[in-house]
């Protein structure tokens, strides 16, 4: 049982199958209710940041390392299969690997260098590479297009392309609850527990014998190689990506989700994600509101739900013990 004092997930494990279960029948009826494309790619973009804010959620909110670069692996593994794809013709199941694993492999190197840091310090770092990412993707007009960006080859796979929405909205949902499966058993694991205790205190989890510093780099590089793997499909949905997919407003936007939906909660990031995606929807007509709506709804759940809004809200309603 976890005290009072971690960020345990809401839901015990033996509790979660029902809310999986929800979530599988909402994403498969949910078709049915969109009237049109537009409202499938808002469905579609809710599931791809709800993708990349569990993720970062595992680096957040069970590790503690909080991280202001994630936007820049997405955009590496975007990029990645534009120009795998498009410049050298190379098949795009071939470009999503190589993109996912290459985003890994700098993880991993630049995990040695900046996870020995702590508090703003590894924000900073993270701020930094996230950065450069950018800068490069902007600056290398020959390959990535520049500020003008550039376009996608089709995705096919087993001489299958998917095309229109509704078959994009299916894999999307599909690799949705393919993450939150995987996301849940890794936290119910002993790896899992491993890393609480490390967001916990470093110092305790290294006395109880736990490589802080192999945990820390195995979720930083999960991390990334998955944001990869959804910035590569991502780019092949949308056919035409810029810049901005790893620009560090991005990374503001998911490390959002993440502290409002709830950190250390699978269930909090999604809802994050799905508040937070719906509500420049709802204020387009409010030119320049949504900036302003995202900062008082950060404000207001640090001052009055400071574990984020779905594990502040299940503490209340969780029925005392004993």
């Amino acid at each position: 049982m976890s005290t009072s004092g971690s960020l345990p997930d809401v839901l015990a494990p033996r509790s979660r199958a029902p809310g999986l279960l929800a979530v599988t029948v909402v994403l498969m009826v949910l078709p049915v209710f969109l009237p049109n494309a537009f409202y499938l790619d808002v469905a579609i973009r809710i599931a791809i940041n709800a993708v990349l804010a569990i993720t970062l959620n595992l680096l957040i909110g069970y590790t503690g390392q909080i991280s202001l670069g994630h936007a820049g692996f997405v955009g590496l593994g975007a990029y990645g299969s534009a120009i795998l794809t498009s410049r050298w013709d190379i098949h795009p199941g071939l470009a999503l690997v190589v993109s996912a694993i290459a985003a890994g492999v700098l993880a991993w190197v630049i995990a040695g260098l900046i996870l020995r840091f702590k508090g703003h310090y590894l924000a900073m770092a993270t701020l930094g590479l996230g950065i450069i990412i950018s800068i490069v993707i902007t600056n290398e007009t020959v390959w990535t297009g520049g500020p003008d960006g550039m376009s996608v080859g089709d995705f096919v796979m087993f001489g299958w392309q998917p095309s229109g929405e509704r078959q994009w909205y299916w894999i999307f949902a599909a690799l949705l609850v393919v993450t939150i499966v995987l996301a849940q058993n890794l936290v119910d694991s002993p790896a899992g527990r491993a890393l609480q205790a490390l967001h916990g205190s470093e110092v305790a989890a290294r006395a109880m014998g736990i490589d802080t510093a192999s945990f820390k780099t195995r979720v930083f590089v999960l991390s990334a190689s998955y944001a990869a793997i959804i910035g590569s499909l991502s780019a092949h949905y949308l056919g035409f990506i810029t810049p901005g997919i790893a620009a560090f407003p991005h990374s503001v936007e998911l490390v959002t989700m993440v502290v409002v939906g709830g950190m250390a909660s699978v269930w909090g990031a999604v809802f994050g994600a799905v508040l937070l995606s719906l509500l420049p929807q709802v204020l387009a007509s409010f030119e320049g509101w949504e900036t302003i709506a995202f900062g008082v709804i950060l404000v207001v759940t640090m001052i009055f739900l400071p574990r984020g809004i779905v594990p502040s809200l299940a503490g209340l309603f969780r029925r005392p013990e004993g």
